[in-house]
């Protein structure tokens, strides 16, 4: 059985002359937290396009839940929930039908994606929000539902890629926490953000500085008992 939820191995990128990521490893271990830490124009967001097949991955490697994503895209997707940093859900429908519908993308019948629907809001403290249209949702809400949404096909790794920009502290707060909740239920986590603080010692702890893994390792290890902020100063050679 495959040791990690997702193993990106030896992988590059680049758009015409730009090379946006230079041969980058890392692996998600099966039920862990793992935060990809870099700042605007890291390359987080191509290497989570490369990952879910937005762009074809021409070098390297990646495996999702052992399984090849050039060689067996379906059954690697089918293993990803994926919340993006830009808002996927449809403000104009009701919760249960957004999930519902990426449901039926699924291939899941309809009696079974409610049921599901059920399920997973509970999960994200959203039960008493099915009817709701998403219009009608705090930032926070709307964010627990795409991460509800992302996980209505049971997938075994979320990819999530700055999934708490734009909430107040407390929301922040909240979706950080449901996602810990959710690796210690058996779901992996790929946490791409730039803010130092939704990270903590224990975590799994990746730094991407242009285009490049600098570090990689449980974020203890990483920094050497030092700040984090300093750490990622430090290793990255930019300016406080």
């Amino acid at each position: 059985m495959p040791q990690d939820a997702l193993s990106v191995q030896n992988v590059s990128h680049s758009f015409g002359r730009f090379q946006a990521l230079k041969d980058v490893s890392l692996a998600v271990p099966k039920g862990g937290f793992t935060a990809l830490l870099g700042v605007n124009g890291a390359g987080k967001t191509t290497l989570f396009s490369l990952i879910t097949r937005l762009y074809n991955s021409t070098s390297g490697r990646i495996e999702v839940a052992g399984h090849d994503l050039r060689r067996e895209p379906g059954a690697a997707l089918a293993r990803l929930g994926i919340v993006f940093q830009s808002r996927a859900l449809d403000a104009d429908l009701t919760v249960s039908q957004n999930l519902t519908y990426h449901a039926a993308l699924h291939g899941i019948p309809r009696r079974e994606a409610m049921s599901r629907a059920v399920d997973v809001l509970a999960q994200v403290g959203l039960g008493d929000k099915m009817d709701a249209r998403v219009s009608a949702l705090s930032g926070g809400q709307s964010r627990r539902a795409e991460i509800a949404r992302a996980l209505i096909h049971r997938p075994q790794i979320l990819l999530l890629d700055e999934a708490t920009v734009g909430l107040d502290v407390k929301s922040r707060a909240e979706v950080v926490e449901l996602t810990r909740a959710l690796t210690r239920q058996g779901v992996s986590a790929l946490w791409a953000t730039h803010i130092m603080d939704e990270i903590r010692p224990e975590d799994g702890l990746v730094i991407l500085h242009k285009g490049q893994v600098l570090a990689a390792g449980k974020t203890a290890e990483v920094t050497g008992g030092d700040d984090l902020t300093e750490a990622f100063l430090r290793l990255t050679g930019e300016q406080a």
